[in-house]
């Protein structure tokens, strides 16, 4: 017990104190999810939309993998991407492997189908006459886009933190993708696998209570705005 309290008290050190070897960590994993998110959620959101407003062949299958893929482990998601972009892999003459950019790659294809399936629902369940409703009080496709999902933006937002929570704690994909490389792709879950294998129990607590605190911030703030919403909605 005294060890984990010293460790504790030693990774509370390290954040307050502004270790720069941690706050590395740190500042590559939110850069890097970050730039995930960035790539992910406008065709994501897109895609949501027209699979929930409009019909055609193949929908349905469409929605059913896309809710299959999100269960499908960050390990196998980093595999397939290491045979693609190896040296001998179709995309192998890119010489992503082992960088940040195969990393973002990874993490669009973990958050993708999360931001599809959950933007969908959110999509579904508006009234289906918003959109037509926005068109005919003259609002172009753009204008009447945005105006639905001002709508359903609860929804949105989360979908937007499942996806970035899942992301951002993998570990898999991007130890495969990434290399674990010191000040370059070494990220907060690939850095508390490595120390606490090594038994350095500090940084790797220092670094799960930055996860934690993110999660806790996260929902606060959603539940903010929701609380925000139902106030204006009864005003």
């Amino acid at each position: 017990m005294n060890s984990l309290g010293d460790a504790t008290l030693t990774a509370l050190e390290l954040l307050l104190s502004g270790d720069p070897e941690t706050w590395n960590i740190i500042g590559i994993s939110f850069q890097v999810s970050s730039s995930a998110m960035l790539v992910s959620v406008p065709p994501a959101l897109l895609l949501a939309f027209v699979l929930a407003h409009f019909r055609f062949p193949g929908r349905k299958l469409l929605i059913s993998v896309f809710s299959a893929l999100m269960s499908v482990p960050a390990v196998v998601v980093g595999l397939t991407l290491f045979v693609v972009l190896s040296r001998h892999g179709p995309l192998g003459e890119w010489r992503l492997l082992f960088t940040q950019t195969a990393m973002v790659m990874g993490q669009v294809l973990l958050s993708f189908p999360i931001l599809v399936s959950m933007s969908l629902a959110a999509f579904r369940a508006v009234d289906q006459r918003a959109w037509e409703t926005a068109r005919t009080l003259g609002a172009d496709p753009v204008q009447a886009f945005l105006t639905l999902l001002h709508e359903v933006r609860f929804g949105l937002l989360t979908a937007l933190l499942a996806a970035f929570g899942r992301i951002i704690a993998e570990v898999g994909s991007s130890m495969m993708l990434g290399g674990n490389i010191l000040h370059y792709t070494r990220n907060i879950p690939t850095a508390i696998a490595l120390e606490t294998s090594k038994g350095n129990f500090a940084q790797g607590i220092a670094l799960g209570i930055v996860l934690v605190a993110m999660a806790f911030l996260l929902n606060a703030f959603l539940h903010s705005l929701e609380n925000r919403g139902s106030m204006v909605e009864a005003a």
